[in-house]
């Protein structure tokens, strides 16, 4: 168990904490270029998969589409636009660019697949009532498919998390330096240190979005519940 008691020494070490190739340092990196890939992808993703899911036109292409982009490996993204020069290079947009094109198929699948699994009955409530088509999006599709939506940010959001930190491989920073330091050194208990970091950070991101999620289930019983159509009798 030395490698234990290793890599609860390397964490105390507060000189592991600070200066350009600390903990704090690399972490704030980290945050970065997932709150930076992920941002982008949902810009790019929630319009279009929200605008197919509501007319129910070309989604399941669009989510085949996406879906191959979880064939094609990050790290060789990466590289190759690293390669390619300007405008990426060892610039920012080359990590934001490569992660951005991972994180988008969860969000586009999630948001499609939520959009479609709307009540029907709702819809057609809320255009009896005289609502536009944006407005039936706002107020009746997005409230009731928010939770799904909001589930394919969530995946996106922890596999981003365990993804940036091959950043490190290409020199781009984020917590996967503390492995790859720990490697380069032959320290195990670093490496080890440096995949409980990740490991740690998913676990957070996965228990804010679960905190979002209970938030948002109330608005959905309520959307839902405000949506019913009053039955008329018809008897005299």
């Amino acid at each position: 168990m030395g490698w234990l008691a290793d890599t609860v020494a390397w964490l105390l070490d507060g000189a592991n904490w600070s200066g350009s190739a600390g903990v704090l340092t690399l972490l704030r990196q980290h945050l970065l270029l997932t709150l930076a890939a992920l941002a982008v992808a949902c810009v790019i993703s929630l319009p279009l998969a929200i605008w197919l899911g509501h007319i129910g036109r070309g989604g399941v292409l669009a989510v085949q589409l996406t879906n191959i982009g979880r064939a094609v490996p990050v790290l060789a993204v990466l590289v190759v636009l690293v390669v390619a020069g300007s405008p990426f290079g060892f610039s920012g947009l080359t990590p934001v660019t490569a992660f951005t094109l991972f994180a988008i198929p969860p969000i586009v699948t999630n948001t499609y697949v939520g959009m479609r699994e709307v009540d029907r009955g709702a819809v057609e409530a809320a255009r009896g009532m005289g609502m536009t088509g944006w407005q039936t999006v706002r107020r009746v599709e997005l409230p009731l498919a928010a939770p799904l939506i909001l589930n394919g940010i969530r995946l996106s959001a922890t596999q981003l998390v365990a993804t940036v930190s091959i950043a490190a491989l290409a020199a781009f920073g984020g917590l996967g330096r503390v492995i790859t330091l720990g490697f380069a050194n032959q320290d195990v208990g670093q490496v080890v240190a440096g995949a409980l970091l990740i490991a740690l950070l998913a676990l957070a991101v996965e228990a804010l979005f679960d905190l979002l999620g209970r938030l948002i289930d109330p608005g959905r019983r309520v959307a839902a519940s405000s949506l019913q159509v009053p039955v008329v009798s018809t008897e005299p």
